[in-house]
C-alpha cells in the first residue's frame, strides 16, 4: 500500500532553491512539508558537479536564509581581501546540515531516490509509486531553472569512433594529453581553463573553441558589503542611463569596471554574465588558439566539424565538454498558479535569495494574486538584450517586494541579499551609490527598456 504524505507542500527538488524555500516557510509558519530528489541527498547538481568547482559568487550569497554561509574574507591567495567561495564539498556538507537542521524540527521529511509523477504522486527510481500527497498539498516544483550540467548531459554534438570526449569532471585524468580542447563559452568552460593551467598545462596545449564570447562581472564588484555593492549597481545604473545601444552599455560598463571581457579586440555577444577574478582573466587571455567558427557539430579522431569549417586535432586530443546550458531560459511564469509554486529568481540573479522571498511570503500571506504583485519573477539573461531585460524586471521586482515594510525588514538581516543594509551601516560610499541610483534611475530605466526590446 502506498504510504500517504500527511504534509501542506511537497517540495520537489532538494537542491539550493528547493532548501531556501523550505528554510523561509518553516521558520515563519506552522506548515509541514515533504521534500523529494531523484539524487541520493540534498544539494541538487552539486552532488555530481567537477571536483574542482568552487561558487563564482560569494558564499554568503548563497545558501539558506537562517544560516548564513561564509562570510569570511580571503586572507591569501589572488583573491586576498574578497569574500570566501566555497568549494563544492563545502557547498555539500552546507545543504547537508541545512537538511539535517529543517528534519530536526519533525515538520519536513526528505525521500531521496524518489521523483514527483504528477498529481502529488511519488515514485522511485524504478517508477514505482512509494508515496502520494494529500490531495490539497501544494506541489513547489524547485527544478524550473535546474542546470544541465556535463556529467549527466551528452555533448551536443556527434561523437564518432576513435574521438576522445571526456566531460569537464574528468579533465584530470587526462592532463598529460599533447593537446586539451576545450568546448564551450561559459563558466564551466573558464574553470576548466583556469584549472588546467594552475595545474602546469602550457597554454600552447590548450585549444578553446568559444562560440560566443561572454562578458562576465568582475568579482571584486559583487561582493557583500553594502557601499561596494550599491557602487557597483550605480555604475550599472549610469552606464545604462548613457547607452544608445547594447554594445555602448557594455562598453561603459567595461569603462567603469564592472564587466570584464576576455579579448580585447571582439564585442562579445553572450552575458550571462558570472563573476570573475582579474587573475583568471589573466590566465584566460594566455591561450591563444582560439577557435571561433560556430558550434561543434562532430568530434573525429583527426579533427573538428564546426558550423563554419573544421580544425585538424593531432594525435591523442582530448576534448573536454563543457557546453551543458548551466543557465537555463524557459519563459518567466507566475510564481503561483493553480497547480504550483514555481522557484523563480525575483531580483536580477541570486536564486537562492529569491527563492527564500517566496518562502516568507507564502509563509505570511494567504492570497496568490497579492502574492504575485510582490514576488515578480526574472530571467537569466543570455544575449545582452536579455541581460538588459533582465536587469530592468530585477528592478522592478526589488521595488515592489521592498515596498511592503515587513519584507524590507526582513530583507535587512538576510545574507542572501545582495542589496541589504545591516541596521546601523552608514558609509559616505554607500550615500553617494544611492545619490547616483536614483539621479540616473528614470533615464536607465527608459533606456533598458528600449535595449531590452533591441537585437543582440
Amino acid at each position: 500500500m502506498t504510504d500517504v504524505w500527511d504534509v501542506d507542500y511537497l517540495v520537489v527538488g532538494a537542491g539550493a532553491t528547493g532548501l531556501a524555500f523550505v528554510d523561509a516557510l518553516v521558520d515563519h509558519s506552522d506548515a509541514t512539508v515533504g521534500l523529494v530528489d531523484e539524487r541520493d541527498g540534498p544539494g541538487g547538481h552539486w552532488r555530481d558537479a567537477y571536483p574542482f568547482v568552487r561558487l563564482h559568487q560569494a558564499s554568503q550569497f548563497y545558501g539558506v536564509a537562517s544560516t548564513p554561509f561564509g562570510g569570511a574574507l580571503q586572507t591569501a591567495g589572488p583573491e586576498r581581501g574578497l569574500h570566501e567561495r566555497a568549494t563544492g564539498g563545502e557547498v555539500r556538507a552546507y545543504f547537508e546540515a541545512a537538511l539535517e537542521r529543517l528534519t530536526a524540527t519533525g515538520r519536513v521529511a526528505f525521500r531521496s531516490g524518489a521523483r514527483h509523477a504528477g498529481g502529488g504522486a511519488i515514485v522511485g527510481a524504478d517508477g514505482e509509486p512509494v508515496a502520494r500527497a494529500r490531495p490539497d498539498t501544494r506541489i513547489v516544483d524547485a527544478r524550473y531553472l535546474a542546470p544541465t550540467i556535463p556529467a549527466l548531459t551528452p555533448p551536443p554534438f556527434r561523437v564518432e569512433p576513435g574521438a576522445t570526449v571526456v566531460p569537464v569532471g574528468d579533465l584530470d585524468a587526462h592532463l598529460d594529453a599533447p593537446r586539451i580542447v576545450i568546448v564551450g563559452s561559459g563558466k564551466t568552460a573558464t574553470d576548466g581553463i583556469v584549472h588546467a593551467l594552475t595545474a602546469g598545462i602550457a597554454p600552447d596545449r590548450l585549444a578553446w573553441v568559444r562560440p560566443r564570447d561572454p562578458w562576465m562581472f568582475d568579482r571584486a564588484r559583487v561582493q557583500p558589503e553594502p557601499a561596494r555593492f550599491q557602487s557597483m549597481a550605480a555604475d550599472v545604473w549610469e552606464a545604462a542611463a548613457g547607452a544608445d545601444s547594447l554594445t555602448g552599455l557594455f562598453a561603459r560598463l567595461e569603462e567603469s569596471g564592472v564587466m570584464l571581457r576576455i579579448d580585447p579586440a571582439v564585442t562579445p555577444t553572450m552575458a550571462k554574465c558570472p563573476t570573475l577574478a582579474t587573475w583568471e582573466l589573466a590566465l584566460l587571455r594566455t591561450v591563444e588558439q582560439v577557435v571561433r567558427m560556430g558550434h561543434v557539430r562532430a568530434a573525429e579522431q583527426r579533427r573538428l566539424v564546426l558550423d563554419e569549417g573544421e580544425v585538424t586535432l593531432p594525435p591523442g586530443t582530448v576534448t573536454v565538454h563543457c557546453a551543458a546550458d548551466g543557465l537555463p531560459h524557459p519563459p518567466a511564469v507566475p510564481v503561483w498558479t493553480p497547480d504550483a509554486i514555481t522557484l523563480q529568481p525575483i531580483r536580477a540573479g541570486f536564486p537562492c535569495f529569491g527563492a527564500a522571498l517566496i518562502g516568507y511570503v507564502e509563509a505570511t500571506r494567504g492570497d496568490d494574486d497579492a502574492k504575485n504583485a510582490l514576488c515578480r519573477p526574472t530571467q537569466y539573461g543570455n544575449s545582452r538584450a536579455q541581460w538588459a531585460e533582465m536587469t530592468l524586471r530585477g528592478a522592478e521586482s526589488t521595488a515592489a517586494f521592498m515596498a511592503a515594510e515587513d519584507i524590507r525588514s526582513w530583507s535587512r538581516d538576510v545574507a542572501l541579499n545582495p542589496a541589504r543594509v545591516p541596521r546601523g551601516y552608514s558609509s559616505p560610499m554607500l550615500d553617494d551609490a544611492r545619490s547616483r541610483i536614483a539621479r540616473a534611475n528614470d533615464e536607465a530605466t527608459r533606456r533598458l527598456a528600449r535595449l531590452a526590446r533591441a537585437t543582440g
